[in-house]
């Protein structure tokens, strides 16, 4: 019969599906990489319209106090000249009196003004700022020293304007009214105009020293964006490829748990097909391994669907109250025969105090008896098992004690996991699944509770339940 079971284990084995998968790294590489690119992509176009929306603010606010600047000297002079103004069309003395650096078109230009004649007109930087005045004719009458070459000799009264010589230096120009004494022959009373005009070339500079910035520094700051998008995608990726790694890891031990006592319960029932009828103590043995193997299927595939209830919450009953008093006395009183059996001793601790905590009293049964089996199928004879019940800061502490052979730290971050099992073939003889504390852990979240272990090999394990109290 043995052999007839190996070689339905083998051919079970042979007729498994082999169809191609795609390489998971490499899928999630190249998710890795889309998800970089749009990181890239999208901090590109933010810091791109960031960097726009700045060059366009700095440079907006630049003119804007420049042209504050050259309206408020213009408005400075405008005041100061006004009141002084001669009527006469051509007022030569009057102007040389009153703005001493001018020159006056026609006659020698006073180059080198002392410094009092300098701010006389509030201007020292000539060659920053230019003056020009005109009549109401549009003729120029006076300029200031050295004013710039190629400036237009006509008068356009528009009050700004900007222009740029054949050398390539650009000049900003304001142009206001002035209006003199009353005279008869002055179109709507003005006298004149005065032009105030700036060099554009440190705002063109600093213009350009600002595009070189975005230029130079937009491509080391993609590139930036570029490394940390691939860093920031790997961290993304991470617990989604964990997730994977863990499905996939509980997809092949959950086929194979399902597989042996799958394919040793059909090599039994073609055995008994194939054992004469007339030997039915052979056929006994054969129906009661059947059953076995048929419990063990059955309470594999119980447990899978409580584990998937519990993370789905489809499970979800109306908490109520629940003492764990009682709750452990009852699991002592259960377990007490099958730890007399193994040749442990059972002891529970319990306050004289009722101890209450809110949730579903037979999943808090399960989870409790879960670690007791655990306890009472690792520890070897002559040992011993202690459950205590302890209240103390708003929590519930449930402690399971045992003697057995420990868990070696190693192993101890991956005892909840599922299928996982610290000795197998001991487990194999016991007929765990290596779902026990799994659905302890999944238990203990659902009640929004902690379940840890402490460990030594050989010297036994401690398992400590922390919940909350009822109100």
């Amino acid at each position: 019969m043995d052999a007839i079971v190996r070689s339905r284990r083998f051919r079970v084995k042979a007729t498994d599906s082999t169809r191609p998968i795609m390489n998971s790294h490499q899928l999630f590489r190249h998710s890795r990489i889309r998800l970089a690119l749009w990181y890239a992509g999208v901090m590109g176009v933010i810091l791109s319209l960031s960097g726009f929306g700045i060059y366009r603010s700095i440079a907006q606010a630049n003119w804007a106090a420049m042209e504050r600047e050259v309206e408020s000297i213009a408005g400075t002079l405008h005041d100061s000249l006004e009141p002084m103004l001669p009527a006469s069309e051509t007022p030569t003395a009057a102007l040389r009196q009153i703005l001493p650096e001018l020159c006056l078109v026609g006659q020698p230009c006073n180059a080198n003004p002392t410094l009092i004649q300098r701010h006389t007109i509030g201007i020292s930087d000539r060659s920053t700022y230019y003056i020009r005045l005109f009549n109401h004719r549009g003729r120029l009458l006076a300029f200031s020293p050295n004013p710039p070459t190629e400036l237009p000799q006509t008068l356009n009264p528009t009050p700004w304007q900007t222009f740029q010589t054949a050398s390539g230096t650009r000049y900003r120009q304001f142009t206001i009214i002035l209006h003199g004494n009353h005279n008869p022959s002055e179109p709507h009373g003005s006298w004149g105009y005065l032009q105030l005009g700036r060099n554009l070339e440190v705002f063109d500079t600093e213009i350009l020293q600002m595009r070189w910035i975005l230029l130079v520094g937009f491509p080391i700051a993609l590139g930036l964006v570029a490394v940390s998008s691939w860093w920031l995608s790997g961290l993304a990726m991470q617990p989604i490829y964990q997730s994977y790694q863990q499905q996939q890891q509980f997809t092949a031990n959950a086929a194979h748990e399902l597989r042996s006592p799958l394919a040793s319960l059909l090599a039994t029932v073609e055995a008994i097909l194939r054992v004469p009828q007339s030997d039915p103590q052979e056929m006994q043995t054969m129906l009661h391994t059947v059953e076995r193997q048929g419990r063990r299927l059955s309470h594999l595939i119980a447990d899978l669907l409580f584990l998937t209830s519990l993370e789905h919450h489809s499970s979800l009953k109306p908490s109520q109250r629940c003492c764990l008093n009682d709750l452990i006395s009852d699991l002592t009183e259960e377990f007490l025969e099958l730890a007399t059996l193994a040749k442990l001793d059972l002891i529970h601790q319990v306050p004289d105090r009722d101890v209450y905590v809110l949730g579903n009293e037979s999943q808090l049964y399960r989870l409790v008896s879960n670690l007791i089996a655990n306890s009472i199928q690792y520890t070897a004879s002559n040992g011993k098992i202690i459950i205590s019940l302890i209240a103390r800061d708003r929590t519930a502490f449930i402690t399971v004690k045992d003697t057995g052979i420990g868990i070696a730290p190693k192993d101890q971050d991956r005892i909840f996991d599922r299928f996982y099992r610290v000795d197998r073939d001991r487990s194999r003889k016991t007929g765990g699944t290596g779902l026990g504390l799994a659905i302890a852990q999944a238990i203990a979240h659902h009640h929004q509770a902690t379940l840890k272990v402490e460990s030594q090999v050989g010297q036994g394990s401690i398992f400590i339940v922390e919940i909350p109290l009822a109100h």
